[in-house]
């Protein structure tokens, strides 16, 4: 690189690095991973050498770059911390029990209605719901094993979302009480 170069790469850095690591933060929520993805997505625009112009615009290229590796992080991480989290609300629901007596009857209750309200479901809109919320799979991935299409599945989540809404209204205030205690 020539000297100009290297002192827009060095301006470039100074202006836009701590704004590039708050944009990655709001995706990984750890401050040390987003700085790392900042710092790589920086190195690997140092390694382009000549091939980068720095009179067009830099930043989108930078913020795409940090945007995928980003996404690409969580993707990596997902059941790291999938698995972290379920601990974590297992250890909470045990919290739960234990100081504010939520009755089992009401949890079993609960579950019940919400099994029952899944088997009222068309069977395809079923199986799409259990898919993706059990199973854990994408709309896309859905679409493939099912050999719909991706907007039939997003109508189906739709349609089981909607009943489920429906058919649980009289369980919200118990979803809340549980969710606001869980988190």
């Amino acid at each position: 690189m020539t000297d100009s170069r290297q002192l827009e790469f060095e301006k470039l850095f100074r202006s836009e690095f701590q704004g590039l690591c708050f944009y990655a933060y709001k995706y990984v929520k750890d401050y040390e991973p987003a700085r790392e993805i900042v710092q790589e997505a920086f190195t690997s625009l140092w390694e382009k050498g000549t091939d980068i112009d720095y009179s067009r615009n830099v930043k989108s290229y930078l913020t795409t770059t940090i945007h995928n590796r980003c996404l690409n992080y969580l993707r990596d991480n997902r059941k790291f911390n999938g698995n972290i989290l379920e601990i974590e609300k297992l250890l909470e629901s045990q919290v739960i029990d234990q100081h504010y007596e939520v009755d089992s009857f009401d949890t079993d209750e609960l579950r019940k209605q919400i099994n029952e309200a899944i088997q009222e479901l068309p069977a395809k809109c079923r199986e799409v719901f259990v898919l993706n919320r059990y199973e854990e799979l994408k709309y896309k991935e859905i679409a493939e094993k099912l050999d719909i299409s991706v907007k039939t599945v997003e109508a189906q989540m739709s349609k089981a979302l909607q009943h489920l809404r429906l058919r649980l209204a009289i369980y919200i205030k118990t979803l809340i009480i549980i969710f606001l205690w869980i988190n």
